[in-house]
């Protein structure tokens, strides 16, 4: 069993039972550190690579290893968190938390709805829609970021600040109507359904079919347990 912990810039691997070669348990979050992984990876034949959702950070290296013919299972981070604190694993690093993920795909390939957790290979229209929803969170980072200067200011700058926040603010309508639009035109059955849960509206019922690509297999019941939100 395999645990990934994904960062924007990098991915750290463990390996339950054997021992991923030190170049390859920390490698870049690109094509390159990807395909590397892949072939290790493929040599082992693990039963099963667990990693969590990270924003779409896990998005193309999550495709590379399926297409290499590994099982990929895309948790919410929740989960892991929960069992790590059942584990008392509360130490936090990179490598920790890979490890923790490793021991965590031990426990879910036992599971008799393990498969529920794998992700299938995604679709051009997933992809696209999971480009938008990491603009959007991009965006909204950006934003953010600009408030919080805006706070300590000097009024000769405030005016360079608000026109930003104007532009964001624009940028983040327009990304949150191609994301409606998309998902009406393509996953319009499933956007119905998740927001016929409370309190799941269109941005978040677009973010979740980017990001959780096996809600297209589960009932209503279980999408409201992968989610995280009461039935």
């Amino acid at each position: 069993m395999v645990g990934i912990d994904v960062a924007s810039a990098h991915v750290d691997g463990a390996c339950l039972g054997a021992a991923l070669p030190a170049e390859l348990a920390h490698v870049s979050n690109d094509a390159d550190g990807h395909s590397a992984l892949a072939d290790a990876l493929a040599k082992l034949r693990p039963g099963l690579v667990l990693m969590e959702a990270t924003g779409g950070y896990e998005a193309a290296l999550a495709c590379t290893l399926q297409a290499a013919g590994l099982r990929v299972a895309v948790i919410n981070p929740r989960m892991a968190r929960d069992f790590a604190r059942a584990m008392q694993r509360l130490a936090k690093t990179d490598r920790i938390d890979a490890a923790t993920l490793a021991a965590f795909a031990a426990v879910l390939a036992q599971r008799p709805d393990c498969e529920r957790f794998v992700r299938p290979l995604s679709e051009p229209e997933q992809q696209d829609l999971a480009a938008l929803v990491t603009r959007r969170r991009q965006l909204v980072a950006m934003q953010l970021s600009e408030r919080q200067r805006l706070r300590l200011a000097r009024p000769v700058t405030r005016p360079s600040i608000d026109a930003l926040l104007e532009a964001i603010a624009r940028q983040l309508d327009d990304v949150d109507a191609e994301m409606v639009s998309h998902v009406e035109q393509h996953h319009a059955m499933m956007a119905k359904l998740l927001q016929s849960v409370a309190g799941i509206g269109r941005v978040a019922a677009a973010t979740l079919i980017a990001e959780l690509p096996e809600l297209g297999r589960l009932n209503r019941r279980q999408i409201c347990a992968l989610v995280g939100v009461a039935p």
